[in-house]
């Protein structure tokens, strides 16, 4: 493999691992949080300049309904991440308090609740519609074509299980609320191990991968061929 398709796999993910982390804000501390926040935007331009043809290629070829949703996708991405680095420093206490920003607190507060939630959302959607392209560089790196039957089907109920706890984590999170601003202040079990945390939103990223898969692979089989 390349050192730069490397490099690009590298950095998604650990941006994954951070997003994760990012989640359990109360969990890790106010102070953690702003640093993870600070490595992820630097990741995320990274991301950017790694993946700048993509932009250079957007008035170029049809559109295709995949191609479509996956624009939206990737543009609503990166509109949540402007909104979670505008009201992260808005809101900093750590990172960019050199700025003594004082003002627009609550504005920001209820922006970066609703950009955290639907951003985390939208990875999972964004990785799920690359999921086929991530298998292919696995299958590459293990040098096999295919997977037999046994680890296909292995794989297909691990999914289902993960999809099927995804859900009853989202309901338990009620994340739906915080998505659509219906509960302004976000509850957290300061208890829960943060392994146990991660390891449900884990699964609820993994719901978003599953259904955003699925979904583009129905689209494909719609598409007339030619």
């Amino acid at each position: 493999m390349k050192p730069k398709m490397m490099l690009k796999i590298s950095v998604d993910f650990v941006m994954t691992v951070l997003l994760l982390l990012q989640m359990a804000y109360m969990l890790v501390g106010n102070a953690v949080h702003e640093w993870i926040g600070t490595a992820m935007v630097a990741l995320f331009m990274l991301h950017h300049v790694l993946n700048v043809r993509w932009y250079g290629n957007l008035f170029k070829g049809k559109y295709s309904g995949i191609r479509i949703l996956q624009t939206v996708v990737n543009f609503s991405v990166l509109f949540c991440m402007f909104g979670l680095m505008i009201s992260g420093i808005i809101m900093s206490r750590v990172v960019f308090s050199f700025l003594s920003i004082n003002g627009s607190m609550g504005f920001a507060r209820m922006l970066h609740m609703v950009t955290a939630y639907w951003g985390f959302l939208l990875m999972g959607v964004h990785l799920g519609l690359h999921w086929g392209m991530i298998m292919r560089m696995i299958r590459k790196i293990r040098r096999k074509k295919e997977s037999s039957k046994l680890q296909t089907w292995t794989l297909r109920v691990l999914a289902v299980a993960i999809s099927g706890f995804g859900v009853y984590t989202f309901l338990k999170h009620n994340l739906i609320s915080y998505m659509l601003l219906k509960n302004q202040f976000v509850f957290f079990d300061v208890q829960q191990p943060l392994i146990s945390f991660i390891a449900e939103y884990l699964a609820m990223m993994g719901l978003w991968v599953c259904l955003a898969y699925y979904i583009s692979r129905g689209i494909q089989w719609l598409s007339p061929k030619k």
